[in-house]
């Protein structure tokens, strides 16, 4: 940032400000999406912060760098609209007559976010104090647990565990000491780790290549005809299929199968894949085909989790409402 440019975006020259703030857009909603859990509310979110930022620039003293003083009002709006309660898994058509599930789990709202927003942030938007590699923080699995934490730990933990921010930066966003940081980050860390997948396991294939691409390549064509026990077979003994925010969770062959075909039966076709990524990971635009028609609908965005050769997750989103920003089709013919 330069002196003149702060000076222009200040006398209210919106160029200037859009120079000021650009480079941190992609990774501001991102941080939204974190908190949130939500790719659309982040991307009001990311709105509200940048107007706030635009309205507040009189009284930026400079003592922060702009990209701490954007992420102070992002983390802070976000955390208000946890508090607002504006996402609730309410709002979907619930699941009806499920095959029992393995467990039930706490229902909590979670969205998949598209991949191709992750290619605009840069590599070295992470602090040295962060904990977690970028891959690593953006995986569902990592996602899928920040729900599970009060808003203020989780703000603090993506701030200092993701982002890398000092504690005294943290302390100054939130309003809060250093001390109490550090202190709820040490609970937070406690509690977060339990929700993490367990150390040691295999790491997936690398993105794109020919092993990933060989796995989920076979679960398409296996779902497209309608073959459940093909994919089965290209589980790990000890997968999970959840649904979020549904609170059925389904392990193991036995019990994902089960489930599957009840599904199938009910649906009575097979249905159709368009391959796109989330959180990293491979993912799948999902159409079923309206009857006596040529029309097929969306019905959900299914995220795949791989480890070595087999796939040890498989969660799926029922709203379609995300698939505009992936760049799914409404339909397919």
């Amino acid at each position: 940032m330069t002196a003149q440019t702060f000076a222009r975006a200040r006398a209210g020259d919106e160029a200037a400000f859009r120079e000021l703030t650009e480079p941190y857009r992609h990774e501001l909603q991102l941080h939204c999406y974190r908190i949130v859990g939500s790719a659309q509310d982040a991307e009001d979110l990311l709105q509200e912060t940048l107007l706030a930022a635009w309205r507040g620039l009189e009284q930026f003293e400079g003592r922060a760098s702009v990209r701490a003083w954007l992420y102070r009002i992002a983390t802070n709006r976000s955390l208000d609209a946890l508090r607002a309660s504006r996402r609730r898994p309410d709002g979907l058509q619930r699941m009806t007559a499920a095959p029992e599930p393995t467990r039930r789990a706490e229902p909590v709202w979670l969205e998949p976010y598209p991949d191709v927003l992750l290619e605009r942030i840069p590599d070295d938007a992470p602090g040295p104090d962060s904990r977690y590699e970028a891959r690593e923080a953006i995986a569902l699995a990592f996602i899928a647990g920040l729900p599970h934490l009060p808003p203020q730990q989780r703000a603090v933990l993506v701030l200092r565990d993701v982002l890398g921010f000092r504690a005294s930066e943290v302390a100054e966003m939130l309003g809060m000491s250093e001390a109490a940081v550090n202190s709820l980050l040490r609970r937070t860390r406690a509690a977060f780790d339990t929700r993490l997948p367990a150390t040691g396991r295999e790491r997936a294939p690398l993105p794109n290549s020919k092993r990933e691409r060989d796995i989920v390549g076979g679960l398409a064509d296996a779902f497209e005809a309608g073959d459940i026990d093909g994919v089965v077979a290209l589980l790990a003994d000890d997968a999970w299929l959840t649904m979020p925010p549904e609170p059925y969770e389904y392990q193991g062959h036995a019990a994902i199968g089960a489930f599957l075909n009840d599904r199938a039966v009910r649906r009575g076709t097979p249905m159709r894949l368009v391959p796109t990524r989330a959180n990293g990971q491979p993912a799948f635009g999902c159409y079923f085909a309206l009857p006596e028609t040529e029309i097929a609908r969306p019905a959900g965005l299914l995220v795949v989790t791989l480890e070595r050769d087999q796939i040890s997750a498989m969660t799926w989103f029922a709203d379609s409402s995300v698939f505009a920003l992936f760049g799914l089709p409404r339909t397919l013919r």
